[in-house]
């Protein structure tokens, strides 16, 4: 049976995504299915970065602001809702093109991971949440660390989920989840697959990043957490998670004495998340990468690049 085209647009947080997918979006008849765990929340516009109606120029867009901040959004419900996103974007003649810097997500997609052995024993996880409540995040980290060394390096301390879940794997299966995200990777995937990772050198990326955080607190980042934080979110929430988000509640909270301390941790903890991505993206196979210095950041010529990438995959 001949493969469904995907095309996939990644890479770290701040590179220059979003403009580029919309350009790629036009020229290949395509469809963007945001693969971000933050644009999925309506009324969390700022801190997502969130793509606005007018820079989406008609390109249609899925998984943007379809859920409200107190409800849960993880992996399986984003596989469950891309999947439903690429059936009509393929009765519609047209192509996904999966966008985003969540690199789980993604490969949740384009591996079409199986997550049914993964049911979770509640009372487990009940007991992991109790314990990051009473003991912090570290003491949960710290767990992780001495089961499966791998995750314990590729997630932070600060993302209790993603923590509990590779706990929760390894009580299930008894062996690590970096190895089974390993195995995953190796898979080949159902689909004719073009998956780009742009990426640009370290110092302008983190350039890019404090300038950006610098840019969301100009736009009101304080103002729409508070008003969260007024409707009853908390940091328990996975809304809560997102970078920017989670700091500037901890400074609402008293966590964080000053607003300065809040803009220069998401700064630099963004800057960190960063890094991670792209360790993460080095681990998947198949992928293209787009260094925007090697076409003298010229959007036209990285284009071209791409669209020349998909032809070839799609004559193989």
């Amino acid at each position: 049976m001949e493969k469904k085209p995907l095309i996939v647009l990644t890479g770290p947080t701040a590179v220059g995504k979003t403009s580029l997918s919309i350009r790629l979006a036009k020229a290949v008849g395509g469809e963007i299915i945001s693969a971000d765990s933050m644009q999925v929340y309506r009324g969390m516009d700022i801190g997502s970065a969130k793509i606005t109606p007018s820079q989406m120029q008609g390109v249609p867009h899925h998984l943007v602001d379809v859920l409200d901040p107190e409800e849960d959004f993880n992996v399986f419900l984003f596989q469950k809702l891309a999947f439903e996103a690429m059936e009509k974007i393929y009765a519609a003649g047209h192509v996904p093109i999966l966008v985003g810097g969540t690199g789980f997500y993604i490969q949740a997609v384009t591996k079409e991971v199986d997550f049914t052995k993964e049911a979770a024993d509640g009372e487990y996880r009940r007991s992991l949440e109790e314990l990051a409540r009473q003991q912090g995040a570290e003491a949960l980290h710290e767990m992780l660390a001495r089961v499966d060394p791998k995750s314990a390096e590729a997630i932070h301390a600060h993302n209790v989920k993603r923590v509990i879940r590779a706990l929760e794997y390894y009580e299930q299966n008894h062996s690590p989840i970096s190895e089974h995200n390993q195995a995953e990777r190796a898979k080949s995937s159902p689909y004719q697959l073009a998956y780009f990772v742009l990426n640009a050198p370290r110092p302008l990326l983190y350039q890019r990043i404090d300038a950006r955080v610098d840019e969301m607190m100009e736009q009101g980042l304080l103002h729409e957490v508070e008003s969260l934080y007024e409707r009853g979110c908390r940091r328990g929430m996975s809304s809560m998670q997102g970078l920017g988000y989670k700091e500037i509640l901890d400074y609402l909270t008293g966590d964080i004495e000053t607003l300065e301390e809040a803009v220069d941790t998401i700064k630099r903890d963004t800057r960190h998340f960063a890094k991670r991505q792209l360790t993460w993206f080095r681990r998947e196979g198949d992928v293209i990468w787009v260094d925007k210095d090697r076409f003298d950041y010229d959007e036209d010529r990285i284009l071209d690049f791409m669209l020349e990438c998909i032809r070839a995959e799609s004559q193989e």
